[in-house]
């Protein structure tokens, strides 16, 4: 697995350690209000998840990563890249536990997993699939330079596809 540095944030792959904080992010009502069922999970339901996070690097060859804040090497939350089978496309997310809300910590991870996914992976197209009153992540993506493009329903969910191409991020701005 790859680790990326940004300025501020180191993203590498989850560990053992990860385990507390990201049990805590996960059982936070506010942090998953917007992702999947918008239901908190265990402790143990965090160890599947974060298990499942580390095998879709085993089975596509790039995921999610670990936030991690340089500083203190502190676990921060989740940002990377999303295939799932049976999912509409690339998906880039990103997942901050709520104490690093509105640092502009999750624009700053996101840039670096799309700067993976058009410059390694050579992907043409990046989605992100974002619940409509998650005002949050809609800024995030339309700050990545995301455009709201339909509505699909997901886990029985109305949801929003924000999509960003290679296209549009080459020449108009710099993701660094």
């Amino acid at each position: 697995m790859q680790i990326l540095e940004t300025e501020r944030l180191q993203l590498r792959q989850f560990c053992a350690g990860d385990l507390e904080a990201y049990a805590a992010m996960l059982a936070d009502p506010e942090v998953v209000a917007y992702i999947g069922s918008g239901e908190t999970l265990s402790r143990t339901q965090a160890w599947k998840n974060m298990a499942m996070v580390l095998g879709h690097w085993s089975i596509r060859g790039y995921g999610l990563w670990a936030v991690e804040e340089k500083a203190t090497q502190t676990l921060m939350g989740r940002v990377g890249l999303y295939y799932p089978e049976g999912w509409p496309g690339l998906e880039v997310g990103w997942m901050l536990a709520r104490s690093y809300w509105g640092y502009g910590y999750a624009l700053e991870s996101a840039k670096a997993a799309v700067d993976v996914a058009f410059n390694q992976l050579q992907c043409p197209k990046l989605i992100s699939l974002i619940h409509p009153e998650n005002v949050r992540s809609q800024r995030v993506a339309q700050r990545l330079g995301s455009q709201k493009t339909t509505t699909l329903t997901l886990n029985g969910l109305p949801i929003w596809q924000y999509e960003l191409s290679s296209s549009a991020i080459n020449g108009s701005q710099d993701l660094h």
